[in-house]
């Protein structure tokens, strides 16, 4: 999603632009998300600081967060780090910088879907979070309330009748509901990035397979880059690779705080339905109606790119799943299993290399940037016109790091 809405804005804005891929363009990260444009995630996700969370996700018996040992190690010194920056008050002035991005993400999705004839895809019916105990339910309405006195965000309380009645399929009774009124669902996450795509291409974009490790410099200062077409020149070059992004970075010389989440899905079909987006809050995995079936996805794992599948989350979620509604059966034989690319200040890196001309990042989006891209592509494209956008742009800057 980040990378082609930021080839789609620069094309639209007039400049000759390739998109490079190794595969086809809406087939990785962005592929295997809720599908949710969230409005209301203007603060990004914190490290936990309570010792009963952390208690639980070190003795694995959390299905919000998994580990394996081998990831966990190799990400000690960004987790360090991604810790101290969710220490409340560094946290809050994050999330004023952060929330600045999410303020325009379904403006500038509304474009983009505009152009690409993409609304078949599209509702605007919000999201809910699902509670199972009055207490938890009560405290996240709190904060409900101050996110809409900080922000200015809407959302509505659902009782346990209300929610009840607002999704019948559920046939566990629940202690009720949150509901975001201002986030937006996709009933098909990969197919609205191909759509993007196909709209570039019709404005004169071009779209090659190529290797994004064979990116270089020339000695005159240009980049160049093998793809199935020969090798591309061009003055300027987006990094905008997602968890792949750090080890692209790396061999040019930069040495960034990133690390990935792992996430799993798998879709369910011939059972119940829900008609939103739900987030079972407590537990700590997503339900999502999607064009395939019901889409449950899990929460984090801190694994390796490329260490081998562990599918216990998935698993441990579809055992929750089942206690609130009938699943039906799995679609796929194999889950799906993608990468978030994640920065340990929580906040993506977008900007001009420090010390390399014609070289700019976009990536670091960590679990939004299916919500976020058109909106960094619009950054991103100010920065390299040279025009002053609204924002402080020092904040998402991959200098800071």
């Amino acid at each position: 999603m980040v990378g082609a809405s930021t080839a789609l804005e620069l094309k639209l804005r007039g400049h000759a632009v390739t998109l490079i891929d190794r595969r086809d363009p809406g087939l990785e990260t962005s592929y295997g998300n809720a599908g949710v444009i969230q409005a209301e995630a203007v603060e990004p996700y914190a490290f936990p600081r309570d010792w009963v969370t952390l208690c639980g996700a070190a003795l694995g018996r959390r299905l919000d967060v998994r580990y394996q040992v081998t990831g966990l190690f190799s990400a000690l010194p960004q987790l360090a780090r991604y810790w101290w920056n969710s220490a409340p008050e560094r946290h809050r002035h994050i999330s004023r910088q952060y929330a600045w991005l999410v303020a325009g993400a379904t403006r500038e999705h509304q474009r983009f879907i505009s152009l690409a004839n993409a609304e078949d895809l599209i509702q605007r019916k919000g999201l809910r979070l699902l509670y199972r105990s009055n207490k938890i339910l009560d405290t996240a309405l709190a904060d409900a309330e101050r996110l809409h006195t900080d922000y200015g965000i809407s959302f509505a309380a659902l009782d346990s009748a209300a929610l009840t009645a607002a999704e019948p399929g559920l046939h566990k009774r629940l202690a009720g509901a949150l509901h975001w009124l201002e986030s937006w669902s996709v009933s098909d996450p990969g197919t609205l990035v191909a759509r993007y795509v196909q709209h570039f291409q019709r404005v004169g974009g071009s779209l090659l397979r190529g290797d994004a490790d064979s990116l270089m410099q020339n000695v005159d200062g240009t980049w160049q880059v093998a793809t199935e077409a020969g090798q591309l020149q061009s003055r300027q070059v987006v990094i905008a690779l997602g968890p792949w992004a750090g080890r692209c970075i790396r061999s040019l010389g930069y040495r960034m705080p990133l690390f990935v989440k792992r996430g799993y899905h798998q879709h369910f079909s011939g059972g119940s339905s829900l008609n939103l987006p739900s987030i079972d809050a407590e537990m700590g995995y997503v339900l999502a109606p999607q064009v395939r079936g019901m889409r449950l996805t899990t929460g984090a794992e801190i694994a390796r790119i490329g260490a081998p599948p562990r599918l216990q989350q998935l698993r441990g979620a579809e055992i929750a799943a089942r206690e609130l509604l009938s699943l039906g059966q799995p679609v796929e034989a194999t889950p799906w299993l993608g990468y978030r690319p994640c920065s340990a200040d929580m906040k993506p890196v977008i900007g001009p290399a420090p010390r390399h001309k014609g070289l700019w990042f976009n990536f670091g989006h960590g679990h939004q940037g299916f919500t976020l891209g058109p909106v960094s592509a619009t950054l991103l494209a100010d920065l390299m016109e040279g025009i002053a956008p609204n924002a402080n742009v020092l904040a998402f800057a991959p200098s800071r790091f």
